[in-house]
């Protein structure tokens, strides 16, 4: 069984343009994410997919391999499949590109699921949330799982709700390290996007809503998403003690 993850990257974020080769302790953020990726002791071989030329240039410098994929895509999903038309794998990782704090041990759990179930197509990783204010982040999508582990809703808003609740629940995230089996990748860019997918702006929510279950595997990692100058800033504060920094530094 081939393995090959897949980060999606583009200059034209809506929330923070050009953020893939933003600079974190000199490096691009997009060479963080990389180089602890390649880590990973299941994935066989790893690629960037964008459609910027300086971001696929920029891959080539540092070592890495890149493709180039169309400009039209507006889901990351898209992207990757696109990639990997000519890619002989059977389980495609897709890798978000603003997680340059990602440890490669969270590449090897999010698989298992896959590894050890024929059945289950897709898999994400999940997290406690650890805060009020990233509990309330939109940039944060919130998940809810059933008692077997899989998810039931994905948001952007807090879920579950508090208001009758205990406030001592822990609230859940999602953390974007999604692997697909490949026949299932290509089922699900023909699937046609969905109401609650629109709304929420969350891909998983149209596998859900065409009735496919997604297992969410929790991870004990501490990750931090770059959306903001701000989140960049603790970010870098992080990465400066960072052992996995020092290894490819």
């Amino acid at each position: 069984m081939k393995i090959v993850g897949i980060i999606p990257a583009r200059m034209g974020s809506s929330r923070f343009q050009g953020k893939p080769l933003v600079p974190i302790c000199g490096k691009p953020m997009i060479e963080h994410v990389y180089r602890r990726s390649a880590m990973s002791l299941t994935l066989d071989d790893l690629y960037v997919a964008t459609c910027d030329q300086e971001i696929y240039e920029t891959v080539r410098e540092f070592g890495g391999k890149a493709i180039m994929t169309s400009n039209c895509h507006e889901r990351c999903t898209d992207r990757i499949a696109q990639a990997v038309e000519n890619i002989e794998a059977d389980i495609i990782v897709n890798i978000q590109g603003d997680e340059p704090l990602i440890f490669p041990e969270m590449i090897d759990q999010a698989l298992e699921p896959l590894l050890s179930d024929s059945a289950i197509v897709c898999s994400n990783l999940m997290a406690d949330i650890n805060n009020e204010k990233d509990f309330e982040d939109p940039n944060e999508v919130k998940v809810v799982v059933d008692l077997d582990g899989f998810a039931l809703y994905f948001s952007r808003e807090p879920i579950p709700s508090r208001k009758k609740g205990s406030s001592d629940f822990v609230g859940l995230k999602q953390v974007c390290i999604i692997p697909f089996r490949r026949d299932f990748l290509f089922k699900y860019t023909k699937l046609s996007p969905t109401p609650l997918e629109i709304i929420e702006s969350v891909d998983m929510l149209r596998a859900i809503e065409h009735g496919y279950k997604v297992k969410m595997v929790k991870t004990p990692y501490e990750t931090y998403s770059v959306d903001t100058i701000e989140d960049l800033m603790h970010v870098e504060e992080i990465m400066k003690d960072d052992e996995l920094f020092r290894k490819y530094s």
